[in-house]
């Protein structure tokens, strides 16, 4: 049973969490649990890195459905939680294009970042994943860094950011509240 924190706090904590859907979909195979901590003090934004198929993906969905289903006052599949209200859950994963209105891959995913970076606020949840993968390295690398240094720096918001710009990992050097994570 999740214990719900005042929003002041600012707080998104789970030990040994699990993916209920993909737990439920592997059947008699073993779903490793896994950590996170969300805070205002010293971890608002985890840059995560890791290969391709290593989880990185369902870890952030996986941070998502937990949070709402403690909001919603749910037992939630984890050792333990705390979990301060969030507003909004932001997420852009996924690669989609719209290509009849003519908006590409690279436009939808832009779009959807703007309208992320113009909403969020301190108390909201981000997941962003891969952001800046559909234009050239150097630019999309730049993308990435921009984006990250925004919530950084002005909206404060609890972020996954799933990357493999690993140059991104130096973030974590010039604030106290990027942490670097690798899915293995």
């Amino acid at each position: 049973r999740p214990q719900i924190l005042p929003q002041k706090e600012g707080r998104i904590s789970i030990s040994d969490g699990r993916h209920p859907m993909v737990e439920h979909a592997l059947n008699h195979e073993m779903f490793v649990p896994n950590d996170t901590e969300l805070n205002h003090d010293n971890q608002e934004i985890l840059v995560i890195t890791g290969p391709n198929m290593a989880g990185k993906s369902t870890y952030m969905r996986q941070v998502a459905v937990l949070t709402i289903m403690a909001q919603i006052g749910s037992f939630i599949p984890a050792k333990s939680g705390m979990f301060s209200p969030v507003d909004r859950i932001f997420t852009r994963i996924g690669a989609t294009d719209d290509i009849s209105t003519g908006q590409s891959t690279f436009m939808v995913e832009m779009q959807e970042v703007s309208y992320i970076l113009r909403n969020a606020t301190r108390n909201s949840l981000i997941l962003l994943d891969e952001i800046g993968r559909g234009t050239s390295t150097y630019d999309g690398m730049s993308i990435a860094r921009a984006v990250v240094e925004y919530i950084d720096k002005k909206i404060h918001g609890f972020t996954l950011f799933a990357t493999h710009y690993h140059e991104l990992s130096d973030m974590a050097d010039g604030s106290s509240k990027i942490k670097n994570y690798t899915v293995t």
